[in-house]
């Protein structure tokens, strides 16, 4: 992570935040929660989402211009709530931008490791570590890399579920279709020594109960689920600490950008957040980033 210290009047400045639509606000949701005087600025790509179908190039591109807007914005730290950008573009926009950037990949694997090593402490036996995300992280190989650079104990399983995106963008949380579709992929990922499942994908969380009523019913036991959303908070919030960027203002705001479709996201908005947001704006960051 780059970045010099933004000074006592920058310290009051938001924390950037971008993903390709609304799983982002995820991440959002737990920064709220473990930063409640911390402003935030949040930028959904809607009119490009989503990010993890296509190629590792064009994301990169998408995601210079979602870091470009939101540096204009005088932000003090950036975080990438998307593990397809996470896992392709972290490394390029570190080197790139003079302020800390925060992905969600490493985050996630850390708190999987951690996992995986008090469930292997429990059970006697080595623990597997099973990934679920987009086909682009998956493609990636980015939570296997992580994890094996934290640890060689634990081997990573991974299975792509490209569905579960759209299901959550259009609000289908519950019923048949995204439990068949959840039970199809977990019936290929979850091997008897996986105990251990990282939600690869900031959308994912929102189906976490179902994906641990699914995984259990396969294994015939309880399983132990990563919200990377969490630990990307924890870090954030570890990053600030370190650093002694906290806020000195008592109230925090939340901007809501999107690149198309404002209305409908701030509709759902709120059922990503909790309780009820302000309007969102638009914003086009297409001219410059193509």
């Amino acid at each position: 992570m780059s970045g010099s210290a933004p000074g006592e009047q920058g310290n009051a400045r938001a924390i950037g935040v971008f993903d390709s639509g609304l799983g982002g606000l995820t991440v959002v949701h737990e920064l709220r929660r473990c930063l409640p005087r911390e402003s935030i600025v949040y930028l959904g790509d809607t009119a490009r989402v989503p990010y993890g179908t296509r190629s590792a190039a064009t994301v990169v591109r998408y995601a210079r211009g979602c870091a470009r807007l939101l540096v204009q914005r005088n932000i003090k730290a950036l975080v990438i709530a998307c593990n397809t950008a996470s896992a392709v573009a972290l490394d390029i926009l570190q080197a790139e931008l003079d302020l800390p950037v925060i992905g969600v990949v490493g985050p996630g694997a850390r708190a999987a490791v951690t996992a995986a090593d008090q469930a292997e402490r429990e059970q006697g036996r080595p623990v597997r570590i099973g990934v679920m995300g987009t086909l682009s992280t998956i493609r990636s190989g980015a939570y296997a890399r992580e994890v094996a650079r934290l640890s060689s104990r634990h081997e990573v399983h991974s299975q792509a579920a490209p569905l579960l995106v759209p299901l959550v963008e259009e609000g289908w949380l519950e019923g048949d279709v995204p439990r068949l579709a959840i039970e199809r992929y977990l019936s290929t990922l979850l091997k008897p020594d996986v105990g251990v499942l990282v939600l690869g994908c900031t959308h994912y969380p929102l189906l976490k109960s179902m994906i641990a009523e699914v995984a259990l019913r396969l294994l015939g036991r309880p399983i132990r689920v990563v919200d990377s959303a969490e630990a990307t908070a924890s870090a954030v919030h570890e990053l600030l600490e370190q650093r002694a960027w906290h806020t000195p203002n008592p109230e925090a705001a939340l901007q809501l950008l999107v690149t198309d479709l404002p209305d409908s996201f701030q509709a759902s908005a709120t059922r990503f957040l909790g309780d009820v947001v302000g309007s969102a704006q638009a914003v086009d960051i297409m001219p410059a980033d193509g």
